[in-house]
């Protein structure tokens, strides 16, 4: 106690917090509940139960640094009961040589949600070929409970070599979901989508819709960096435009409370969601079933490996339930 006291008086300035630091998206109620135990965070998402409302936002995939970081990733899945959406998954349509970097249903288990993942290019060239026999390979390939859909005209147009989308990918998605049974999850790639885009898929039978939304990683702007210098100053503003989670959060409630013909109710919040505490006030500012997800946070710490990785989740676990004992968020 006594070094504790004296490290209070060493801190004492320096644990000031100014005014502009705080966060006032809350009540703090520290009254009315004891220290969190190991209080229950499950939830039924996707037709599986999830241990806790937390997603691994799909990453990375077709490198020999993949297959240690999306192993990492499954194991952490595995042990703290979260779903997990795959890196985009192109390079398996053709051939299996990359299969190890995605192989990870044994380490996730069967009763977690697993998606792999396909660009909306790819899935208008496949469908254009009349191959869609590829998409049914790749998720019996990945033991996978559907797939992933994203969407990313702006990422696909600075990509060097990049595919040109030719149709609308809202009648991509529809002629997709005219041909398949599986479950399917659309995504946008660091930009979001706006409430026009939204309304259009929540009147989809989608399995649910991740944000992806701006202030996260965007992939537009890390393929403009990756092509000519020449450009990259002159669509630099393109990459500055999106829709946030807070806005995108507003607009479900929106398009919920307006619309009768409502097919998809289940949302991933992600894109700009820094901390547990993003995640926890948003989930509970939708009106809908919902988990947040992150990707670039998760990444961080696979890459060091799993002992860091699981120290990371379980602390944001652990976040979670101190947030729900204390705090109320307020109705702005």
């Amino acid at each position: 106690m006594e070094h504790r006291k004296a490290d209070h008086i060493e801190m004492a300035f320096l644990s000031q917090i100014k005014e502009a630091q705080h966060d006032g998206r809350f009540h703090y109620e520290p009254l009315l509940n004891p220290h969190p135990g190991t209080d229950s965070l499950i939830l039924e998402f996707l037709g599986k139960k999830l241990q806790v409302p937390i997603w691994v936002s799909s990453m990375t995939g077709g490198t020999y640094a993949a297959r240690k970081i999306n192993t990492n990733l499954a194991k952490a899945c595995h042990d703290f009961g979260m779903g997990m959406g795959l890196g985009s998954c192109r390079v398996l349509l053709e051939d299996n040589s990359h299969l190890a970097d995605f192989d990870v249903r044994r380490i996730i288990g069967d009763n977690l949600p697993l998606y792999a993942n396909l660009g909306i290019s790819q899935l208008e060239q496949i469908l254009l070929k009349k191959e869609i026999h590829k998409v049914h390979d790749l998720i019996d390939k990945l033991g996978a409970d559907g797939i992933i859909i994203h969407v990313n005209p702006l990422q696909e147009w600075f990509q060097p070599g990049g595919d040109r989308i030719k149709a609308a990918p809202l009648e991509t998605i529809r002629r997709l979901l005219d041909d398949i049974k599986f479950p399917v999850i659309v995504k946008e790639v660091g930009q979001g989508m706006g409430p026009a885009s939204l309304r259009a898929l929540m009147r989809l039978p989608l399995a649910a819709i991740e944000f992806a939304a701006f202030g996260g990683t965007n992939f537009s702007r890390m393929e403009l960096m990756r092509g000519e210098s020449s450009l990259q100053d002159t669509y630099a503003p393109l990459t500055q435009v999106g829709e946030n989670a807070t806005d995108m959060v507003s607009y479900v409630n929106d398009i919920l409370a307006e619309e009768k013909n409502i097919q998809c109710r289940q949302i991933i919040i992600s894109g700009g969601i820094a901390s547990f505490l993003d995640g926890y006030y948003l989930m509970k500012k939708i009106r809908t079933k919902a988990v947040f997800g992150q990707a670039s946070g998760f990444l961080r710490h696979a890459k060091e490996g799993y002992e860091d990785l699981h120290r990371y989740v379980n602390d944001n676990i652990n976040g979670l339930r101190m947030a729900n004992s204390y705090l109320t968020i307020k109705q702005m």
